[in-house]
């Protein structure tokens, strides 16, 4: 089910021009906060109505300005999860879930609440209120809420932003079902690399109300900084090689190399995803010795890329896979690092993501 959009719009000093397709899947809008990541979610729902732009969904047309139309919020069947939860304080968790079936109108029936309720971990929830939950059980039961009333798309706007690590921790798994197990395209606001890296399987980056790059998650994340102004890093998809009973490490086997990780709860054959900051990745022009790295990976410089700020971002090729590395002007001339030398990259980090 393909998502078309076109948008031009001013608000304020800030303007938007943007044109962009998503194709099912997850597609995060992805860049830093006053990129018009949100404004592109609310024109898409409806809440507000653009100067100029066309937006089809399945060839079916809910904008076109050139035409004068503009499908209203509530005929466009879209489901919104906004930064906070938005629960009806008086209403217990199951009267608060249906209130969102009774938008689903006709269609309805079609949504099996049983395996939403089980999906989102929040059958016992059901006769408790909103305010005797914790901030992702809330953001649960609003997931909930959004996917009762039967959406042909779900629009999630920082679903995380408000909560605090452990509640992220704690919800991810869920958006990862929510994206495995239903037939539903998602378009996910974030300016986290970690959220997007772990969920989205295409990438829409932003910055100033335009269109940086559209792609893969791999594709785009490898050279870009995040809001905070970290690189984004490496993102691999593999499955697992290897257990070793007696380390309790894994192997996860990739395209040409490997790497050696803590087990959470893996079994053989799994497939898994890793992000690799591109801070946490040593060069160095010989294997070294006696450090206490697990994962020393030998590769070929590709790309030398300068940042600003006296810092150099790397691409060695490994296999048929890439890592990427941010380090300083100072080491790469100390080191004579060049496109085509020989490598080893030096890998402190992996943080382990189920893809």
């Amino acid at each position: 089910m393909t998502l078309s959009v076109e948008i031009r719009h001013h608000q304020g000093d800030f303007s938007l021009d943007v044109a962009f397709a998503a194709e099912g899947g997850v597609t995060a809008l992805f860049g830093p906060s006053g990129s018009g990541k949100t404004s592109i979610l609310r024109i898409l729902g409806g809440l507000i109505r653009p100067d100029a732009g066309r937006i089809t969904l399945a060839g079916d047309p809910l904008l076109d300005t050139h035409r004068r139309l503009c499908i209203p919020a509530h005929r466009r069947r879209f489901g919104y999860v906004f930064q906070e939860p938005r629960l009806f304080p008086h209403l217990s968790v199951r009267q608060n879930l249906t209130y969102g079936r009774w938008f689903a109108g006709r269609t309805g029936g079609r949504a099996d609440m049983d395996h939403i309720l089980d999906m989102l971990g929040i059958t016992h929830l059901l006769e408790r209120r909103p305010g005797t939950l914790s901030g992702g059980e809330k953001q649960r039961v609003s997931i909930g809420r959004a996917l009762l009333s039967s959406p042909r798309l779900l629009l999630m706007d920082e679903p995380l932003s408000a909560l605090d690590e452990a509640r992220k921790a704690e919800i991810l798994p869920y958006l990862e079902r929510l994206r495995d197990e239903l037939d539903l395209p998602i378009l996910y606001v974030s300016h986290s690399v970690s959220e997007v890296a772990r969920l989205a399987d295409r990438v829409v980056v932003l910055a100033d109300g335009r269109v940086q790059a559209v792609g893969s998650a791999t594709d785009t994340l490898g050279n870009l900084a995040d809001a905070s102004g970290r690189e984004a890093g490496s993102v691999l998809t593999g499955a697992v090689s290897a257990l070793d009973p007696e380390t309790g490490l894994a192997t996860i086997g990739f395209r040409g190399m490997s790497l050696v990780v803590p087990p959470a709860h893996l079994v053989a054959g799994q497939r898994v995803r890793v992000h690799v900051p591109a801070r946490d990745v040593l060069v160095a022009t010989e294997k070294p010795a006696g450090i206490s790295a697990l994962n020393i990976v030998p590769g070929q410089i590709s790309k030398l890329t300068g940042v600003a700020g006296g810092v150099v971002d790397l691409a060695i090729d490994c296999g048929e896979e890439t890592l990427h590395a941010r380090i300083t002007e100072v080491s790469v001339g100390r080191l004579e690092l060049v496109v085509g030398r020989p490598v080893h990259a030096i890998i402190k980090t992996v943080a382990l993501e189920r893809p």
